[in-house]
């Protein structure tokens, strides 16, 4: 079974170049808002979607994200309303994969029989879930895999080879390698330290690998995405919304651009890192 996820990494694979992954919030700043915000990151250069599920208590979570989240609980957003995003989403635009990242609470509370089937429905492509490890596998991950989702794992600086092989096992889709032991948005990414981790990574399994954490300015993207299968960025995507909002929070004529400005711009750094390595 290949999924969207498959197919884009296949085709940069041809095309020479990384991914470049985006994370934004579901429903931030309000879910009319998100939606244009969605639709338009594929044409300003985005690979790859990463929607963040907002929830209460976020652990992995650097301040902006978790505002982010907050913002969207409260225009009410819900799982369910993501979920319509993304079918909102799908009317126009069939190809670009869709990731939704967030916690195992909102799902479980769904149901997950229920969650699997209206993701799949809903065009999502691959789950990335932060709090269930390898061990509790049989929880979601099984069933996802079963239902045609990639399940997308988490390796860190502090999974050591005898753990990488059970943070792999039932991996697919593509790695996703935190740069930096610590919350989202708190340090910049070290591109060497990041080469030889993915080295190490891409001994043990054949998918691709996406780095994300500490990516914020399109030089860094280029360096990152030298060295990985794919740069993902997301709390600098999200500060570029909030400094876009209102007093009231609010979005304004200027919140769609700033984000997609700052897209376009750091993924012409993830694509200079071709040239680079040509």
């Amino acid at each position: 079974m290949t999924t969207r996820i498959d197919t884009r990494f296949a085709e940069l694979k041809k095309a020479g170049r990384a991914a470049f992954v985006t994370f934004v919030m579901a429903g931030d700043p309000d879910p009319a808002t998100s939606l244009e915000i969605i639709k338009a990151l594929p044409k300003a250069g985005a690979d790859v979607i990463e929607l963040g599920m907002p929830f209460t208590d976020p652990m992995a979570d650097g301040p902006s994200i978790q505002a982010a989240g907050l913002r969207a609980l409260k225009a009410g957003m819900t799982l369910k309303k993501t979920l319509e995003l993304v079918r909102g989403f799908r009317k126009d635009d069939n190809t670009t994969p869709i990731v939704l990242m967030g916690y195992y609470n909102p799902i479980y509370i769904y149901g997950v029989d229920k969650f699997l089937v209206d993701a799949k429905s809903a065009g999502i492509d691959g789950l990335i879930i932060v709090d269930l490890p390898p061990e509790e596998d049989d929880e979601l991950c099984l069933p996802a895999m079963k239902a045609g989702l990639n399940f997308i794992r988490l390796a860190t600086p502090t999974t050591d080879d005898k753990r990488l092989p059970a943070v792999l096992a039932n991996t697919s889709g593509f790695v996703y390698y935190v740069s930096i032991t610590g919350i989202t948005g708190a340090a910049a990414a070290d591109s060497t330290a990041v080469g030889e981790a993915v080295a190490r990574i891409k001994r043990h399994t054949k998918l691709p690998v996406c780095v994300g954490f500490g990516i914020r300015t399109p030089e860094t993207a280029r360096s990152i995405a030298s060295h990985a299968n794919g740069a993902v960025v997301g709390t600098a995507l999200v500060d570029a919304l909030k400094n876009s909002l209102d007093a009231d929070g609010h979005a304004t004529g200027k919140t769609v651009n700033a984000v997609t400005e700052l897209t376009a711009a750091l993924a012409q750094g993830v694509k200079g890192a071709q040239q680079a390595a040509e």
